[in-house]
């Protein structure tokens, strides 16, 4: 007899928690946006962060709850950003593809090593050594790869000692932007054609010592450039991608070819 009771008690217990349990998910339910699955489901999945937020999943909740722009996953490009407009009812403005950039040309050929690295691995730890690596310009790129370790696309390898971008397989993710101990890699626009593949900020005979193929300030681009597209800035040559037509006046007048056009 005390056994049925015990049992028959535990049965009504069971039951009025489960009731309580039912009436308080309720209560407490998170509304979910139906818009935010869907979205997520348009998405690659590659939670490489290129879109400013910590993965796809914060990307999608952006877009329906924060609104977040609809042209971000740089990964899906343009098919996903119009997927994503139809499931929002709105037209998404499309965007200029762009692409991860070495701004580097310091190469085995024409650089200067002051020292050999024997057992650094990284370019970080490299980094943090006498002059800041074993190139004499310490504003060149280290060459151990750390930007094709974090590559999930497979865009960059290492070539004759510096990193170089396939444009073609790049996502512009960002992951090797951030991973660049020197600051070295930036995202430009795909469609333009001239690059300087120099970050050296020193000026001086020395630099030209140090790399060949060194950017020296010495103005001749700023200076011949019909569009003003171009300016030395911190001793270096940057082009404004929002005046630059490819002209290529600065490629030919670069008297070390630190500025070059990446097509031919």
């Amino acid at each position: 007899m005390n056994i049925l009771f015990s049992a028959l008690s535990l049965g009504i217990l069971g039951l009025i928690f489960g009731i309580l349990l039912g009436f308080a998910s309720k209560a407490f339910e998170v509304k979910v946006d139906p818009k935010i699955p869907k979205i997520r489901e348009c998405l690659p999945g590659a939670n490489c962060g290129g879109c400013g937020y910590a993965g796809c999943d914060a990307y999608a909740e952006a877009v329906v709850n924060s609104g977040a722009k609809a042209n971000l996953c740089s990964v899906g490009g343009a098919k996903v950003a119009e997927e994503l407009g139809n499931i929002l009812g709105v037209s998404v403005e499309s965007t200029e593809k762009m692409t991860a950039f070495v701004k580097c040309n310091g190469n085995c050929s024409v650089a200067k090593e002051n020292y050999d690295l024997e057992g650094v691995t990284d370019c970080l730890t490299a980094s943090l050594m006498v002059d800041g690596g074993s190139k004499a310009c310490s504003y060149g790129c280290l060459g151990l790869g750390s930007c094709v370790s974090v590559c999930e696309f497979g865009a960059l390898e290492i070539v004759n000692g510096i990193a170089k971008v396939n444009s073609d397989k790049c996502t512009n993710c960002g992951a090797c932007i951030n991973i660049c101990p020197k600051g070295l890699i930036e995202s430009v626009p795909i469609s333009k054609k001239v690059r300087v593949e120099c970050n050296n900020k020193e000026i001086g005979k020395h630099v030209k010592e140090n790399c060949s193929a060194a950017c020296i300030g010495c103005k001749i681009c700023e200076r011949n450039c019909p569009k003003d597209a171009v300016h030395v800035v911190n001793n270096v040559a940057k082009v404004d991608y929002d005046k630059c037509v490819n002209c290529q006046i600065c490629t030919k007048k670069c008297p070390t070819g630190a500025i070059k056009n990446i097509f031919l």
